[in-house]
């Protein structure tokens, strides 16, 4: 299949994929309240006026303009006039009770769980595929970055603030990378066993400027992981640069540099700016032997390149490996719960560096689905995010938020309470004003999706290599 058809296809299964969680949600309103006997007018996919209707029994079926959500108008429950549309039948309606408001209410979060629980059960036979780095050894620090001289290579990572890591990415909130990126403050506590020794060292942390339009960027130290040091390559060129001439081959492994044990691709590429242009000793796996070679780092005829190279380049998936895990549906359920209260609670909290901007809006969820669909295993990927996708939507909506199915709830209970409806007029104004406080918050994360897709400026500069003339 041409790689444009298979692409178009892909975008299709990620709006029927949107549309379904929708439609399985809505549906459990509009069952609810037909069978609660309340008056259904609209069932509508998106929001907006519709792009597509048909009245079927009474009720109008339609497709808004605006793909974000969906709804079953219920004037019963509460007046929403301004954002779904007058009241089809045109006269008063009976009151309905405060039990069957919520009834009707939760429906939808019951039904987006079932949906949730029944993805699960398909990935519970099919598996779900794990990406995961299982290392908790420091491999580089970067160069002026905070943990420099604080951690370095060949130090075990114990804990991150207090809590305890194995590996450096793939296991969701319990990995290096993640910890850092959620740490609160402005540091990071990191136990380590270094020489035998266990002890707790703390580190500042960078946020890299990016534009207006863009995400901010989360928490960083400069820390490489460690893992082989593999020549993959060497860098295009009409003659031989440096690794080369100095007897360096593809699948070596470097395992030495000038005496210094090598824990990371980025460890190599720092030792070598270090050198300059100064002759460096290169230990090195090959087969069964370990050989050594002398090389002298050079700077390409090009503005580009700013320091002395080799001309070797690194496989930087080496070192992650993917496992088909067989979780029980409530395995991944948990899971998902998890997920979803760590990002809650960090983006509540007052110290965190993660804030409204880092969450995702239908174009940037959809783009996660379109990526993870081109991954080896995509299938299996987009079913497990899927189940994540569902709890989220069924938690999200049992938030006590006026418009949220939550809220409802809420004000079903106040209503209760009272013994009588609240005030017609205060809960269209609540309900409205709430609902376009939802669709602004949408539309901010929504530019967020759209600017990360803007392309960070280029270096200027002739990234072809030339070396300089030998003699």
């Amino acid at each position: 299949m041409p790689e444009i058809f298979y692409k178009i296809l892909l975008i299709i299964v990620v709006i029927m994929m949107f549309n379904i969680m929708i439609f399985v949600h809505e549906l459990g309103h509009f069952l609810a309240a037909r069978w609660r006997g309340l008056q259904v007018d609209r069932f509508q996919i998106w929001f907006g006026k519709p792009i597509w209707k048909k009245e079927i029994n009474g009720v109008q079926y339609g497709l808004g303009w605006i793909p974000a959500g969906g709804f079953v108008a219920l004037p019963q429950m509460a007046a929403m006039e301004s954002i779904e549309g007058d009241n089809l039948v045109g006269k008063p309606l009976p009151p309905v009770s405060p039990l069957d408001k919520i009834i009707v209410a939760i429906a939808g979060p019951v039904f987006s769980l079932l949906l949730a629980i029944t993805a699960a059960l398909a990935v519970w036979g099919l598996g779900k595929p794990q990406d995961a780095l299982k290392s908790n050894v420091v491999g580089n620090i970067i160069a002026e970055s905070p943990a420099l001289g604080i951690l370095l290579p060949g130090d075990k990572i114990l804990e991150v603030d207090g809590e305890p890591v194995k590996w450096y990415a793939g296991r969701v909130f319990d990995d290096i990378r993640t910890r850092i990126m959620l740490t609160e403050g402005d540091s990071v506590d990191f136990t380590i066993e270094r020489g035998g020794q266990v002890q707790t060292v703390t580190t500042k942390f960078m946020i890299k400027e990016t534009p207006f339009f863009k995400r901010r960027a989360l928490p960083q130290i400069g820390m490489a992981p460690s893992r082989p040091a593999i020549i993959t390559s060497f860098s295009k060129t009409k003659t031989p640069g440096p690794a080369e001439r100095g007897g360096l081959m593809p699948a070596d492994e470097i395992v030495a540099v000038n005496g210094q044990t090598i824990y990371s691709p980025s460890q190599v590429s720092s030792l070598i700016t270090v050198a300059g242009e100064n002759e460096m000793e290169f230990s090195v796996k090959r087969g069964e032997e370990t050989l050594t070679f002398q090389v002298t780092p050079q700077k390409p005829k090009s503005d580009f390149y700013k320091n002395p190279i080799i001309g070797i380049g690194f496989d930087h998936e080496v070192g992650y490996s993917t496992e088909i895990l067989y979780q029980n549906p409530y395995e991944q359920v948990t899971e998902s719960l998890k997920t979803m209260w760590m990002t809650l609670k960090t983006v509540a909290s007052p110290t965190s560096n993660v804030g409204i901007d880092q969450l995702a809006g239908p174009i940037g969820i959809a783009k996660t689905k379109f990526l993870l669909l081109q991954q080896e295993h995509g299938w299996l990927r987009v079913l497990a995010f899927f189940v994540l996708f569902n709890v989220n939507l069924a938690l999200l909506n049992m938030l006590p938020i006026p418009v949220l199915d939550g809220g409802h709830i809420v004000m079903a209970l106040l209503e209760w309470v009272r013994g009588k409806p609240l005030p017609q007029r205060f809960m269209e104004v609540l309900q409205t004003g709430f609902a376009l406080v939802l669709m602004g918050f949408m539309l901010y994360v929504t530019t967020k999706d759209i600017g990360d897709e803007v392309p960070d400026k280029e270096i200027e500069g002739d990234r072809a290599i030339e070396w300089p003339t030998t003699s």
